[in-house]
C-alpha cells in the first residue's frame, strides 16, 4: 500500500487511553484496575532519587577497570608494579587474585572474571584498580602493562563453526533441530529471503555503578542496580571464595533496566577491591564502558523459505538461524530456544523444518535485551508474509488473517496454545482503525521531511507507507526453568508493608504491588521495602515474570491476611469469611448485619503471612525441537505508516498504530506508557540502533555514535485495542505488556518501508541505500 507524499504537516500526539470501565462507570482511585501513579515518580522528577551512582561512604576509594584494547590475543604478560607504586592507589587486582578458577556465569560457567590467558572480545576485563581518587584509579589502571601477541579475530558467525576453538566449551554453544509434519510437503508458490538484525544496545539512562562495603565479618555487601540479587549473590560468593551467607547484596535505584543489569561483571571485582583494602569502594562506569561491558541483542542471520497453497495458506516453512553469542554463552541458549519455537510467528503451520545455532566468536557478548530472539525471527517471518502477499497479488493484510493463529491451535513445538490468542481479531481492529491523514506541501512543514529539520529532501521525493506485522513472546522462563517468588505482607496500624525480593526496573513492579494489597485488604497506605538478599528469592526481572510469580506471591499473602482480619468477625456473626466482602475501605456481610472499617478492624492488631507463586512446569525442547517448553504466550499487532525519501533513503515515522494481547489491565497509565516505550524502542531497532564493529573492535562506543530515538523521533502512537480476554492460569489474568511490541515494531516499519519503496528491506536497522527507489512518475 503506497501513496505520494509530500511534506507532513505537524500533528498533536493523540494516543488514546486504554480501554478501562464503562463510560457509566468511575474508574477505581485504588487497587487493580487504577491508574495509581509510582510512587517514587515525584523523586525521578526531581533529580532527589538515589540512584547508584549517587551511593557514598565514609573512607570510599575509586575503582577503574583496565579493559583489553583487542578482540582477540594471547596475554604474554601482566606488570602492575608501575600502577601499584603509584600515591593514592590502595590495591591491585587481576586473575591471580580470584580463587579457583575466577570464572562466573548466570547460565553457562564460562566467563573469567578477568582475562588470564586468552582475551577473547574488545574491552574484556585485565585487572581492576583501587585508590583515593577516581582519577588516580583510570591513571593507574592506565599504568598496568599489557604484553599481548594479538591473534586473528573470528568476527563472521558462519565462519565460527570451522574455526578453531574460542574457548575450552568450543564455538558451538547450542544446535536446536526443530521438525515438524512432513519433510516432502511443497506448496503451490514458493518465497525465498535472506535476513540480517544488527547488535541493539539495550543503553540504559545511567551507566553502570555499585558500592561494595567490607563486613566485620570478612565478608561484603554490594549495593547495586541489580536485577536478579541472589543471582548475583550466589555468583559474586563464589567468586570471593565465600559462602553466600557471607555476601549481601543490596538492590540500589535502578535507572532503567531491559536486561543489559544482568551481568555483574561490575560488581564481582568491586568485592574483591573491598575485601582487599577493607574499605568501601566505588565504581561509576563511563558511557564506553558501559557499552564495552554488558550484554547486546544478538545479531542474528535468517535463512527463510514460505511454502503456501494458491489461496496465501501456509504449507510449510524452512529457516536457519544463526545467532552471534560474542565471546561467552550468557543466555544464547534461551534467546535460540525463543528463536526456532517462534520462527514461524503467530501463524498456523502444518510443517515447519527449522534449524537454529547460537555460536561464539570475538564480537561483543550478546545476552538477553527485552524480546530477544523473537524480535529477530518476527522481522524475518513478516518480511517473509509481504513477499508472499506481493507474489500471490493479496492484500498484505487479508493473507495474515487467512494464517492467524488462534487459542486451540499447536505451535511448531508441538504444543497446544492454552491462553487466549486473538491474533485476527487485534489485525482487524489495526486495518478498521482511520489512517493519518496525507501531508500538504507547505513550505512552513518543510522541518517534517523524512531527514529532520534542515533536510535536504524534496516533497516531491516523498512516498508514503503502510505496513503491518504480528509478533508473539513467551512469558516467564522457559524449558523447565523453575520459576518461583516468595512475598510477605504485613499490616499494622492500618498500615500494609510489602517484602518480596523482585526489583523495580521501571516497569512499574512496585506500583502493581501496592494496587494488589489495596485491592485485596482494603488497606489504602502500602509501602513496599527496599530489596536486599537477606529477603527470599524471587527471581530476576525478565519476562513479565514479576507481574505473574511475584504479584501472585503477593496476592496469596494478602489474602492469607485478609482471612487472618476476617476470621474473628466472621466467627463472631456465626458465619464464613466467604460471605464478608472488603470494598471502599469497609467491611461488610452479605446481608448488611456486619458493616465496619477496615481500620476499625485492623485496630491494635499486627498480621502478617508469607506466600510462593510457582507456576505450572514447562519443559526443555528434545532433540526434534518439540515440547511444551512455554508458560504462556502474549500476542501483538502493528501498523506503522512511514514517510519515506526515495531519493535520500531517509525515512520518517508518521504513525504506529498497536493493538495487544493484554489479558487484563492492572493499571491503565502504567499500561499505555510500557506499550509506547516497547514501541519507540522497537523504532530504534528499525531504524538507527546498530552498535557496529570493524573486526570485532566497536566504533564509536557512545551515544554519539549509537544513534538512540529521541522524543523528536517518536511518532505518535496509537493503542487501537486493548484484549482483556484473561489468561486462566496467570494471576489477575494479566500478561507482560513491553516485550511485545519491542517485537512487533520493527517488522512493522520495515513492512512500511517496503510498502513505501518497492524494495526488499531485509536488514534491520534499515539502511539508507535500501530505502531508495525509482520515483514514481
Amino acid at each position: 500500500m503506497t501513496s505520494d507524499a509530500a511534506t507532513a504537516t505537524s500533528t498533536t500526539r493523540t494516543t488514546p487511553p486504554p480501554e478501562g470501565p464503562a463510560p457509566d462507570q468511575e474508574p477505581p482511585a485504588l487497587g487493580l484496575g487504577a491508574s495509581l501513579p509510582p510512587a517514587d515518580a515525584r523523586a525521578k522528577t526531581e533529580g532527589t532519587f538515589p540512584y547508584a551512582a549517587d551511593l557514598w561512604a565514609e573512607g570510599l576509594l575509586w575503582a577503574a577497570l583496565l579493559r583489553s584494547p583487542h578482540p582477540h590475543a594471547r596475554i604474554v604478560s601482566i606488570d602492575t608494579a608501575a600502577a601499584a607504586g603509584m600515591p593514592g592507589v590502595r590495591a591491585v587486582v587481576t586473575h591471580e587474585d580470584i580463587p579457583g578458577d575466577g570464572s562466573y556465569g548466570r547460565r553457562v560457567v564460562d566467563r573469567p572474571v578477568f582475562a588470564s590467558e586468552l582475551v577473547r572480545h574488545h574491552g574484556e576485563a585485565i585487572a581492576a584498580v583501587a585508590a583515593d581518587h577516581p582519577d588516580t584509579a583510570r591513571l593507574a589502571a592506565a599504568a598496568i602493562t599489557v604484553e599481548y601477541e594479538v591473534l586473528e579475530p573470528v568476527t563472521d558467525p558462519e565462519k565460527a563453526f570451522a574455526a578453531e576453538p574460542l574457548h575450552p566449551d568450543g564455538n558451538l554453544i547450542r544446535h536446536i533441530p526443530l521438525r515438524y509434519g512432513d519433510p516432502d510437503a511443497v506448496g503451490e508458490v514458493i518465497v525465498e529471503g535472506l535476513y540480517r538484525i544488527g547488535r541493539q544496545d539495550p543503553a540504559p539512562i545511567g551507566a553502570e555503578a555499585g558500592l561494595a562495603v567490607p563486613r566485620p565479618d570478612g565478608g561484603v555487601e554490594l549495593y547495586t542496580a541489580s536485577t536478579d540479587p541472589h543471582t548475583d549473590r550466589d555468583l559474586a560468593a563464589a567468586c570471593f571464595g565465600l559462602d553466600p551467607e557471607r555476601v549481601k547484596v543490596v538492590v540500589t535505584g535502578v535507572p532503567g533496566a531491559t536486561g543489559d543489569r544482568e551481568d555483574p561483571g561490575f560488581q564481582i571485582p568491586l568485592g574483591l577491591l573491598a575485601l582487599r583494602t577493607g574499605c568501601p569502594v566505588k565504581l561509576a562506569a563511563t558511557r564506553e564502558e558501559s557499552f564495552l561491558g554488558h550484554a547486546h541483542r544478538h545479531p542474528t542471520l535468517l535463512r527463510y523459505r514460505h511454502h503456501a497453497d494458491a489461496e496465501g495458506r501456509l504449507v510449510k516453512v524452512e529457516a536457519q538461524i544463526l545467532l552471534d553469542a560474542g565471546a561467552y554463552a550468557d543466555s544464547s541458549s534461551e534467546s535460540l530456544a525463543a528463536a526456532v519455537a517462534f520462527a514461524c510467528g503467530p501463524y498456523v503451520v502444518p510443517h515447519a523444518f527449522i534449524e537454529g545455532w547460537a555460536v561464539r566468536t570475538n564480537n561483543p557478548p550478546s545476552g538477553h535485551v527485552r524480546g530477544e530472539g523473537a524480535m529477530q525471527v518476527c522481522a524475518a517471518y513478516e518480511g517473509q508474509m509481504d513477499k508472499l502477499a506481493a507474489k500471490l497479488g493479496i492484500d498484505p493484510v487479508e493473507l495474515r488473517l487467512r494464517n492467524a493463529l488462534s487459542t486451540g491451535d499447536i505451535l511448531p513445538t508441538s504444543q497446544t496454545v492454552t491462553c487466549p490468542a486473538p491474533v485476527a481479531e487485534l489485525l482487524g481492529a489495526l486495518r478498521e482503525f482511520p489512517l493519518p491523514a496525507l501531508p500538504k506541501d507547505t513550505p512552513e512543514d518543510d522541518w517534517l521531511l523524512p531527514g529532520g529539520p534542515e533536510g535536504a529532501g524534496e516533497p516531491g521525493a516523498v512516498r508514503r507507507g503502510v505496513g503491518y506485522a504480528l509478533g508473539m513472546v513467551h512469558m516467564l522462563g522457559a524449558e523447565g526453568a523453575d520459576e518461583v517468588s516468595t512475598a510477605t505482607v504485613r499490616v499494622h496500624d492500618g498500615v500494609a508493608t510489602v517484602i518480596c525480593a523482585a526489583v523495580e526496573t521501571g516497569q512499574g513492579f512496585t506500583t502493581l504491588a501496592r494496587q494488589i494489597v489495596q485491592e485485596t485488604l482494603g488497606v489504602e497506605e502500602v509501602h513496599v521495602a527496599a530489596v536486599d538478599t537477606d529477603q527470599p528469592p524471587a527471581g530476576p526481572a525478565t519476562h513479565g515474570r514479576h507481574t505473574w510469580v511475584s504479584g501472585g506471591a503477593i496476592e496469596r499473602a494478602a489474602k492469607m491476611v485478609r482471612t487472618q482480619l476476617l476470621q474473628p468477625l466472621a466467627h463472631k456473626f456465626g458465619m464464613s469469611t466467604e460471605l464478608l466482602q472488603i470494598a471502599d475501605g469497609k467491611i461488610t456481610s452479605y446481608d448488611g448485619v456486619l458493616s465496619t472499617t477496615v481500620t476499625e478492624a485492623m485496630e491494635g492488631k499486627e498480621l502478617w503471612a508469607t506466600a510462593q507463586c510457582r507456576p505450572h512446569p514447562t519443559e526443555p525442547l528434545d532433540e526434534s525441537g518439540q515440547g511444551d517448553a512455554f508458560v504462556g504466550l502474549a500476542f501483538c499487532a502493528v501498523r506503522a505508516v512511514v514517510d519515506v525519501d526515495i531519493e535520500l533513503g531517509s525515512v520518517r515515522v508518521v504513525e504506529m498504530a498497536v493493538a495487544q494481547d493484554v489479558g487484563r489491565i492492572l493499571n491503565p497509565s502504567q499500561l499505555a506508557t510500557r506499550i509506547e516505550a516497547g514501541v519507540t524502542q522497537g523504532i530504534g531497532a528499525a531504524l538507527t540502533e546498530n552498535l557496529r564493529t570493524a573486526r570485532g573492535l566497536i566504533r564509536h562506543p557512545d551515544l554519539t555514535g549509537y544513534a538512540l530515538p529521541t522524543s523528536l523521533d517518536a511518532p505518535d502512537i496509537h493503542i487501537v485495542k486493548l484484549v482483556e480476554e484473561r489468561d486462566v492460569v496467570a494471576p489477575f489474568g494479566a500478561k507482560p505488556a513491553s516485550a511485545a511490541p519491542v517485537v512487533t515494531s520493527p517488522a512493522a516499519v520495515a513492512s512500511a518501508v517496503r510498502a513505501a519503496t518497492g524494495r526488499p528491506v531485509n536488514r534491520l536497522p534499515i539502511r539508507p541505500q535500501a530505502a531508495v527507489a525509482t520515483p514514481k512518475s
